[in-house]
């Protein structure tokens, strides 16, 4: 019997005891639905397999005390079949203990179910738009951006685990003046001048710029000799004008691909793989900026002020009133995000129900004008539009935080962090923590295979689970027609309760939007294995080690332990292979590999 199906037995039970002789107060509307009567899985093993407050939930509503309540469950309890017994602690706790073949019975649905077991359709018919790293073309993705790949794309598996249809989209700023800050960059750095005080600075930028002018070489145009209007000066110091010109645009419109191009194979070969590349200039060139205005407009929620075009975002709760066309005619910048989330929310491929944006800490302040816009579409904040903040990232190597890029010069990169401890170690450690606090990135832990190392610890459990069914097979064991009401031990137990829990962590984490749960869950899971390896034999094992001689009692006791007979063996072979599964499912959730040895 899984959580589940012991949370629907007592809800069954809630309804059956309401109205009834003995609580008469406690009526059906009083019950909570099934997923709100979860049970716990008591820390102290002592206490059962699994506990319910559900007394306690239901006691006042229904004028009871709720140990007296708890009793009246108990007794149905105890009498459900798979139930080995019941008791009532406490305040009111409910207390179930299942009797060994009820509590393995999870074995077989795990390797029935095999990578399916714990996915579920309770998200079904919703199409969630996830829009996540959407860093500027200007350069390598940095560190910020790379907890985003990690924690988005987990995240997606995830919500998709939950029956969800997820569009995986990545958002191009190629519009407006950070990218004309990259072509003056460009154009400095081609002319061996002084990187400007707002421009771009690193290695890469001179990289770039040689790859620019090679490129062009190539298609015959001469690329510095072209019209330059940089304000600057000339060779004989005579000072030039501001402005674009033919040679920061030929810049410009050759350097920006090449930086989509980096950045889509640097997603590519971090196993993030998006289903939109989307471009802030189409919002301008395909006309959906009008598109949303009209809307907003025919709301009367635009305004004309000064000489420039404002959204009244104060209507719907924002502190105050945006810019989105400028005195001078230009667009502000806001007006993209406008255009932008109308677009997601009606384009006529998987328009979204939500969308959902992974932001980084820098952009707080854009929460309330950002919700603002969802309710001006008739939209509600919080539903239709999520947005999630993630806090910053310190990468650390000998206790000191490290600015290590080659390329970008102060600031550490995908590939610098790929190129010091893997891909596997990158996306989990990034993944694992909660994306609202800030994390660190300790670069000796990631590359050290011991179990303070969290990836490794997880991956080489999977690893010795398969080390184990080689060992099974070489030693003539088979899990075919396994008893498995013998894994009776409190070992067998811990992991058997570990991989029951996992529906519900899965489905947990998809809720929360949380993809570091899964993580957690695996760790648990890992911990109750190795423990378990080292307590219960597979495969026998002889009696070799000096501290293990002693009298004959004991040594009969660990002649026992670690030569299991036959059929204690199948079951735990079997129990091996439930755990292995489920690792291997949780880790590509996180896009991480599992590997078979180590």
């Amino acid at each position: 019997m899984n959580p589940e199906a012991l949370s629907a037995l007592i809800c069954d039970i809630a309804h059956e005891l309401a109205g009834g002789p003995d609580t008469g107060a406690l009526d059906d509307a009083m019950i909570p639905p099934v997923e709100k009567l979860a049970v716990m899985r008591p820390k102290d093993r002592a206490h059962g397999d699994w506990s319910s407050n559900i007394a306690m939930q239901l006691a006042k509503k229904a004028g009871m005390k709720p140990r007296d309540l708890a009793q009246l469950f108990a007794a149905k309890l105890s009498d459900a079949e798979g139930i080995a017994s019941v008791e009532v602690a406490g305040p009111g706790f409910i207390n179930i203990t299942l009797d060994s073949a009820s509590a393995a019975a999870v074995v077989d649905t795990v390797l029935e179910q095999g990578a399916q077991y714990g996915r579920n359709d309770h998200l079904g018919g919703k199409t969630l738009n996830l829009e996540f790293v959407s860093a500027n073309p200007t350069g390598p993705i940095h560190i910020g951006g790379v907890r985003w790949a990690a924690t988005g794309d987990s995240m997606a598996r995830v919500l998709e685990a939950n029956g969800a249809k997820v569009v995986r989209e990545y958002y191009f700023n190629d519009h407006g003046e950070q990218i004309n800050r990259f072509a003056k960059s460009l154009l400095a750095a081609a002319h061996g001048e002084e990187t400007p005080a707002d421009g771009y600075k690193g290695a890469y930028i001179n990289e770039i710029a040689d790859r620019v002018i090679a490129e062009a070489k190539t298609d015959g145009v001469d690329i510095l000799k072209l019209p330059r209007v940089d304000g600057g000066v000339d060779k004989d110091g005579n000072a030039l004008g501001e402005g674009d010109s033919e040679q920061r645009e030929e810049f410009r419109k050759r350097a920006v691909p090449m930086m989509f191009a980096e950045i889509q194979q640097s997603m590519i070969d971090f196993r993030v793989n998006f289903d939109v590349w989307f471009h802030e200039n189409s919002v301008y060139e395909d006309g959906e900026v009008d598109k949303a205005f009209a809307v907003l407009r025919e709301n009367g929620d635009l305004f004309e002020k000064d000489g420039a075009t404002w959204f009244a975002s104060t209507r719907h709760g924002d502190d105050k009133d945006r810019v989105i066309i400028k005195s001078d005619g230009n667009y502000a910048y806001f007006a993209a995000d406008i255009a932008y989330y109308w677009n997601k929310r009606h384009r006529a491929m998987d328009p979204a129900d939500v969308a959902i944006y992974m932001l980084g800490a820098d952009h707080h302040g854009y929460i309330g004008r950002m919700m603002a816009m969802c309710a001006a579409f008739g939209d509600t904040p919080g539903e239709n539009m999520q947005i999630l903040i993630g806090q910053l990232v310190n990468v650390m190597k000998d206790g000191k935080a490290v600015r290590m890029s080659k390329r970008a010069g102060n600031v550490v990169t995908i590939d610098d962090l790929v190129e010091a401890v893997g891909v596997d170690a990158a996306r989990y450690s990034l993944a694992r923590t909660d994306y609202n606090t800030s994390v660190d990135i300790d670069l000796d832990l990631l590359a050290s295979h011991t179990n303070e190392n969290p990836v490794y610890y997880v991956q080489y459990a999977h690893a010795r689970s398969c080390n184990v069914e080689r060992n099974a097979e070489a030693a003539g064991i088979s899990a075919d027609n396994a008893d498995l009401s013998l894994l009776d031990t409190e070992a067998d137990g811990v992991v058997l309760a570990a991989l029951a829990q996992w529906p519900s962590v899965l489905a947990q984490a998809g809720d929360s939007r949380a993809p570091h749960r899964v993580a957690h869950y695996l760790e648990d899971l890992a911990s109750a294995y190795h423990k378990w390896y080292n307590l219960e034999r597979v495969v026998p094992m002889a009696l070799t080690d000096p501290e293990e001689r002693g009298s004959e009692e004991t040594r009969e006791t660990l002649r026992i332990a670690k030569n299991p007979e036959p059929a204690r063996a199948a079951a735990r072979l079997k129990l091996n292979d439930a755990v292995r599964t489920v690792i291997a499912a949780g880790l590509d959730l996180l896009g991480v590999s599992a590997p078979q040895q180590m």
